[in-house]
């Protein structure tokens, strides 16, 4: 088994200068990306254009109507300049989203180690965190092969309108939820070998203390005497056991916020490691992409790691329910009846509806230790979210409709996108049980029953549940997602948290 840490791993640094360099202070020559922007009268090369010119002697416009560009966004040409990486860069009409796609081009094909970049000065700030994610994230590559191992650009100079104190602040912020969400990409991608309850842990508790986050695990004797029964259950037919990871932020005591009055945001990260289906046990193409099961528990993961940076103002903890839902001798079995934390029965009517099982024990513990403002949810939890809204969108579910409208605004302006997702009552009595207080799987509108499943656990509280099921997994290499896990949900999440006043939509 390779020794492998998120520690180890790495994501491109960022800096400001102006104007755009074509050499670096070493002598050494850098790829370079200008930004084209498309119009009613035809393309316009965007800032950079002129000193490109100058430097290197090219007709910039006349090379660009040669390739035929068109200046969409996300569109790539390489200029005609020997033995350089020299790129134009669509950039439709300079929007975040447009920032964003142009961005995650030029991380997936720059392959020089430097990369010095005018494309986000046509944008304003949401625009360059924008780019920035972009870059981060198309950048992003998993290997454990020993040879042949792609390039990726490691350094970024943003040439924009100069190097000020606003500039690096805003810089420093945005490389801080891009690399959020590249590590919750990284620990997804991660194989299950390596990727145990235990080493999970270990990975969560090492950022966060990074972080000066205080953190807490459960291991399984302390489960068992605290009596979270669904973690348990789930994780009893692996020879890898269980575990419960928290981790607490404090917002600054400097400020206004800060204390034990501030109010506290619960996270709740599904943590299946692999997924089986357990002795319901799922077809073997289905179990290919399990490993990214625990993307709920990646993103909690990374949204805590980054909470500092963008300067949250209310606590918050994570918590991360984490076992591996194996097949063995003491495997969890349908009909079996399990006892959450807090006493809530549930009659296991299919062990592949393992997720619910376990946050069920980490919302009720949320709900009686924490007294938490608001409770949130993420989890890739049902093939029925796939049904409902494809690949390409999240569905979520909220108890509190000023809180349903807070995600959204944070998913148009983070790039992340999701739907709201009904939470019909008429549907709970699908979860009667005649031997428990709750049935895990119905078998009827199966992201709606999940849902309502988890409601049972979180005392009636604010509430948003993310079903990332959908977006868990990306098909191709498209825009900032790169095939494999996608980690969804950290921008999401880091735009809500680090807005001025997070639980303002519990006022409307």
């Amino acid at each position: 088994m390779p020794n492998l840490s998120l520690s180890g791993a790495s994501q491109p640094t960022f800096e400001v200068t102006e104007p755009a360099p074509s050499r670096t202070a070493s002598g050494a020559e850098p790829a370079l990306a200008i930004p084209v922007l498309a119009g009613g009268d035809g393309i316009e090369a965007g800032p950079g254009a002129a000193e490109l010119e100058e430097d290197l002697g090219l007709d910039v416009l006349a090379a660009l109507e040669g390739l035929g560009a068109r200046g969409a966004a996300g569109e790539l040409h390489r200029l005609p300049v020997p033995g350089r990486q020299v790129y134009a860069v669509g950039v439709g009409a300079g929007t975040a989203d447009d920032l964003r796609r142009a961005g995650a081009v030029l991380g997936r094909v720059v392959t020089d180690d430097e990369l010095c970049s005018s494309v986000s000065a046509v944008g304003d700030d949401a625009g360059l965190t924008a780019f920035v994610a972009g870059v981060v994230l198309g950048s992003f590559s998993f290997t454990l092969r020993t040879t042949d191992v792609p390039a990726r650009v490691r350094t970024v100079t943003l040439c924009c309108s100069g190097p000020d104190d606003e500039a690096a602040g805003v810089l420093d912020r945005a490389r801080a939820v891009a690399v959020a969400s590249w590590q919750a990409r990284w620990l997804a991608t991660v194989p299950s070998n390596i990727k145990d309850p235990a080493w999970l842990a270990d990975q969560a508790v090492a950022l966060a203390e990074e972080q000066q986050l205080a953190t807490d695990v459960w291991d399984e004797e302390r489960l068992a005497a605290d009596g979270f029964g669904g973690i348990l259950a789930v994780g009893r037919g692996s020879a890898s056991p269980p575990r419960l990871v928290r981790l607490d932020y404090e917002p600054s005591t400097g400020s206004a916020r800060g204390g034990r009055r501030t109010p506290r945001v619960v996270l709740v990260g599904k943590g299946i490691t692999f997924d089986t289906g357990g002795l319901s046990i799922k077809p073997g193409e289905a179990m290919v992409n399990m490993k990214r099961d625990m993307t709920g528990a990646a993103v909690v993961t990374g949204v805590m790691s980054a909470l500092r940076a963008v300067g949250c103002p209310v606590r918050v903890t994570g918590l991360l329910a984490c076992a591996e839902n194996a097949i063995g001798a003491d495997a969890m079995r349908p009909g079996d009846v399990l006892r959450h934390y807090g006493g809530t029965t549930t009659e296991v009517t299919n062990t592949d509806a393992e997720g619910r099982l376990v946050m069920a024990d980490a919302l009720a513990y949320a709900d009686a230790e924490l007294d938490p403002a608001v409770l949130v949810d993420v989890a890739t939890l049902t093939g029925a979210m796939k049904v409902a809204l494809g690949l390409r969108t999240g569905g979520f579910f909220a108890t509190h409709d000023g809180l349903a409208d807070s995600v959204l605004t944070a998913s148009r302006a983070s790039g992340e996108r999701v739907w709201r997702m009904p939470l019909v009552d008429e549907y709970d009595a699908l979860l009667d049980s005649s031997v428990a207080d709750l049935d895990n799987a119905p078998g009827h509108a199966g992201a709606i029953t999940a849902a309502l499943f988890l409601r049972n656990f979180t005392g009636g509280r604010p509430w948003v549940h993310f079903d990332i099921a959908s977006v868990g997994d990306a098909p191709e290499d498209r825009d900032e997602w790169t095939k494999g896990p996608t980690g969804f949900g950290v921008r999401l999440l880091l735009h809500w948290l680090g807005s001025a006043n997070p639980l303002e939509g519990l006022s409307r």
